[in-house]
């Protein structure tokens, strides 16, 4: 057994819908999901009948008469508190967390398996992707990031380090081994060089507010997929081609 140190770092941050003042968001390091509530005060309470204002409790048989507490204006103060702590279901670093629609679950992924979560539960998970091959040494693919759809509680994507983007659908199976769609562009064979396979891994995938669009980031590029083809993007935007003649050097220096 191998004792790893969790750096101290955050990975993935994702605000969940307000239902009253304060703000609560969810945030991962590399093994541990943490629920947040974030809150801020303008307002304290004084006249309290059985403490003082340091508050040290007063003696009972001093009090003679009932006050009623007011509120009085004070400086503002922000406070966050952990208000729960999801841990020890990840053998892997998490890469990615995504709250669904229902404002119930989330999701979490590594590199090898994405996990649901309920919100109120913090002991137990549901594995529903497991990409881990029975041998290691037949490992192609790691999964890079993993996404709900924001409208539609049972549908999810998660990106890979070839460049697909797999569709899965919860109402199918328990588990999502069998995707819906693959989203994957074809090689163009005169690009084709040593290292294409490194620059075509997908970072990041997200959905359009509307859910009928999603966005992918890879190594030189951003494409718009339309969910209804699956076949190539829509749109291919070229960010860092100028990178394209520097790749050896950057290979060479692990950026």
């Amino acid at each position: 057994l191998k004792s790893l140190e969790i750096e101290e770092k955050i990975n993935k941050i994702r605000w969940l819908r307000r239902k009253n003042p304060a703000h609560f968001l969810l945030s991962t390091n590399d093994k541990t999901i943490k629920l947040w509530k974030v809150s801020e005060r303008d307002r304290r309470a004084e006249g309290y009948n059985l403490k003082e204002e340091s508050g040290q409790l007063r003696d009972c048989s001093s009090i003679t008469s009932l006050r009623v507490p007011v509120l009085k204006p004070m400086e503002l103060m922000v406070e966050a508190s952990p208000r729960r702590i999801f841990a020890n279901a990840h053998t892997y670093h998490i890469n990615s967390i995504s709250v669904n629609s229902d404002q119930e679950t989330y999701l979490s992924a590594d590199d090898l398996r994405i996990n649901l979560w309920h919100l109120e539960i913090t002991d137990q998970s549901f594995n529903i992707v497991d990409i881990k091959p029975t041998n290691m040494e037949e490992l192609t693919e790691v999964i890079t990031a993993a996404e709900f759809h924001p409208t539609q509680c049972n549908t999810f994507v998660y990106s890979s380090s070839k460049g697909t983007i797999r569709l899965c659908d919860m109402r199918a199976s328990a588990l999502c081994d069998q995707h819906c769609k693959l989203f994957e562009e074809p090689e163009d064979p005169t690009n084709k060089s040593f290292f294409s396979e490194i620059i075509s891994s997908i970072s990041d995938v997200k959905f359009s507010n509307n859910g009928r669009y999603m966005i992918s980031r890879d190594y030189l590029s951003v494409k718009v997929w339309d969910l209804h083809m699956d076949t190539k993007p829509v749109e291919s935007y070229q960010v860092h081609e100028y990178l394209r003649s520097k790749l050896c050097s950057l290979y060479e220096n692990d950026c």
